[in-house]
């Protein structure tokens, strides 16, 4: 087996574990403000959300479920970026495997 190759796909698996560490850490900071501001519901995050936004008959209600479906989704792409992740490490190491066992 090609080592080069196998170095390759070990280097994308551990790239792609840094990705994800780094997106549920973003996750996470996010939560965290995320319920510290809808606890206070303070009168500048309906302004920056847009004037239209209040003008429109929309309130914190809309604004808490726009914001979970944004981290619901996140959260989605962080998990099947996670399986691919875990797929790249585990055909890495079977690809150490088959290169020490060497030819047949």
């Amino acid at each position: 087996m090609n080592e080069g190759f196998e170095k390759k796909v070990r280097a994308a698996a551990v790239a792609g574990w840094w990705v994800v560490l780094i997106g549920y850490a973003l996750l996470t900071v996010t939560w965290v403000v995320y319920l510290g501001l809808m606890s206070r519901r303070p009168d500048w995050l309906l302004r920056m959300w847009g004037g239209d936004i209040v003008n429109q008959g929309h309130s914190w209600e809309s604004m808490q479920t726009i914001s979970l479906w944004f981290m619901g989704v996140f959260k989605l792409c962080l998990w099947l970026m996670f399986l691919v992740v875990l797929w790249l490490t585990l055909w890495a190491r079977q690809l150490r495997k088959v290169d020490q066992q060497g030819p047949k």
